[in-house]
């Protein structure tokens, strides 16, 4: 096309959409996590070291990820797993141990270090702390939480948080969450970012570290979400349990060790209530003051019943009492322990906490303790066991006191 100088000239959609605007092929950006390569088996790590890097890639590629982000070096023996993502670095990274005592039946949670929370104050700070649960359970349960660190986006906790009667049947098919919130003492606490690891990962006595990006978690959709801004956090966890249990499960309302030994020589069963622990609050003050009750069915002449002393504002209780049942081990065999756990209110009715059943007819571990006792006469043989929200079916009828 050809004009007068100082013509404009014109061009017309057709012969615009004819020009060729690209010099050269289209190449994919670079992402972030490019220039950060991970030592590991697979395609992503390709099992070779940081100076196996390409030749394209600048000198950040040739530091670890642990200076870059400016980790520590875990300690020797501890496995290491990381994790990049470019839609979430936004929020920050948390860095953390776990460990798994299988003969302590503990799960000790080792909180470090945070870098590069997301600001969440006018200061263009934060005040975050970290918030444990193990999913599914009860939230108000399973609670651990950390200090809050004030004016910081980059806070140091070093602090060791510790759940108590973890069996082999919750590594399985539990969930840890790790959540980071930003308290405000004005208004309700706000929630940064989350991470979620299957305990299943975790091996028996070996410490793993992590230094993970954390991830965002939409609140559901359901009539109360609407205000989950005004509620903070609690909505949020609360509707996400609730989800995450499923309809055929029941809630998990803390954990009880008990110990049984059946006693050849007096010809009876002896049952020891040892402790309690992560029970649900059922007082206003975050509380409960707990005592369990056990009774043996079917109890015809209705004298099983025995009772501990209360303990007064705590959720994590220690009993150490033992109750005596006399019985010939051949009439044990069709028995059924029922063990529940109350809170003591003063001029109302006390309220349930929780309960477990121990027979024939009970389910996984309840049921092997109680054949392994019957099995191993003489033999006191501690376990651990879920408290749920729901009366074993004979105890429906069971008096609060």
């Amino acid at each position: 096309m050809r004009g007068r100088r100082g013509d404009r000239m014109t061009i017309n959609i057709q012969e615009h959409m004819a020009i060729n605007v690209c010099p050269g092929p289209i190449r994919p950006i670079r992402q972030i996590s490019d220039y950060f390569p991970r030592r590991g088996p697979g395609p992503e790590g390709g099992g070779g070291g940081f100076g196996e890097a390409p030749a394209h890639l600048g000198p950040l590629a040739l530091a670890p990820p642990a200076a870059l982000l400016g980790a520590t070096t875990p300690e020797d023996g501890a496995e290491v797993d990381n994790y990049d993502s470019d839609d979430t670095t936004a929020l920050g990274t948390l860095e953390f141990d776990l460990l798994y005592d299988q003969a302590s039946c503990t799960l000790h949670c080792s909180i470090l270090r945070a870098k590069g929370l997301k600001p969440m104050d006018f200061n263009g700070l934060a005040d975050p702390y970290v918030k444990l649960h193990l999913l599914p359970g009860a939230c108000k349960a399973n609670k651990l939480k950390t200090k809050t660190q004030r004016n910081t986006l980059n806070p140091v906790w070093n602090e060791d948080l510790t759940y108590s009667g973890i069996t082999d049947d919750d590594i399985t098919h539990k969930v840890l969450r790790i959540s980071v919130c930003d308290e405000d003492k004005l208004s309700h606490n706000e929630f940064i970012g989350e991470i979620r690891v299957p305990l299943r990962r975790l091996k028996p006595s070996q410490k793993k570290h992590f230094n993970i990006c954390l991830e965002r978690q939409v609140p559901l959709a359901s009539p109360s979400s609407m205000s989950v801004a005004l509620r903070g956090i609690s909505c949020y966890l609360k509707e996400l349990e609730q989800v995450e249990q499923g309809p055929g499960l029941l809630e998990e309302r803390g954990r009880i060790l008990l110990s049984l030994s059946y006693s050849s020589r007096r010809r009876g069963l002896l049952v020891g209530i040892v402790r309690c622990a992560h029970l649900a609050a059922m007082d206003v003050n975050g509380y409960s003051d707990p005592y369990v009750k056990t009774y043996l069915r079917p109890d015809v002449d209705k004298k099983s019943k025995h009772k501990t002393c209360v303990k007064k504002k705590t959720l994590n209780p220690e009993f150490n009492e033992e109750f005596f049942y006399e019985m010939e081990l051949s009439t044990l065999a069709s028995k059924t322990l029922e063990v529940t756990v109350w809170d003591y209110d003063i001029g109302k009715s006390n309220d349930f906490i929780g309960g477990v059943a121990l027979g024939p007819g009970a389910r996984r571990e309840a049921r092997k303790h109680w054949s392994d006792c019957l099995q191993q006469p003489d033999a006191a043989l501690e376990r651990w066991h879920t408290l749920t929200s729901q009366l074993p079916p004979a105890a429906g009828a069971l008096p609060s006191a």
